[in-house]
């Protein structure tokens, strides 16, 4: 298996999806996420570097969803992309970041709406690479 034998324009259009569906997750749960932070609109920063770090790891994630879908399942198609999303989002995602939030003594809302989205993530990323195959 070759590190680099995945579909790019897959996964360039994978991590552009994911980036927009967070925009709209955030924007729709904001009052609820920034309560959950404990800050305010007033109170962020405005700060621009997050969003490049988003892109680029959203674009490590789709690639490693695109790499271990064929490699776990045999083929990219969507169900096995979904598949695999799900599954490194129960497996890793989701029990990292609880065992995180809760040592940080973080709201279950902000659990809830960062693994929401995260969740999302991941199956966006599944549904695209197997859409191209």
């Amino acid at each position: 298996m070759s590190h680099f034998a995945v579909n790019w324009l897959a996964v360039v259009l994978a991590t552009v999806a994911s980036f927009a569906f967070g925009a709209a997750w955030y924007m729709i749960l904001s009052k609820q996420w920034l309560a959950a932070i404990g800050k305010t609109k007033e109170t962020m920063s405005s700060d621009y570097t997050p969003f490049i770090w988003s892109a680029v790891l959203l674009f490590v994630m789709a690639y490693f969803i695109a790499l271990l879908t064929p490699a776990l399942l045999g083929a990219n198609t969507v169900g096995n992309g979904l598949l695999v999303g799900a599954h490194m989002w129960l497996g890793f995602v989701i029990t990292a970041m609880i065992i995180n939030h809760r040592y940080e003594g973080a709201p279950w809302s902000r659990t809830v709406i960062d693994g929401g989205y995260l969740l999302g993530v991941l199956l966006i990323d599944g549904v695209v690479i197997g859409l191209f195959g």
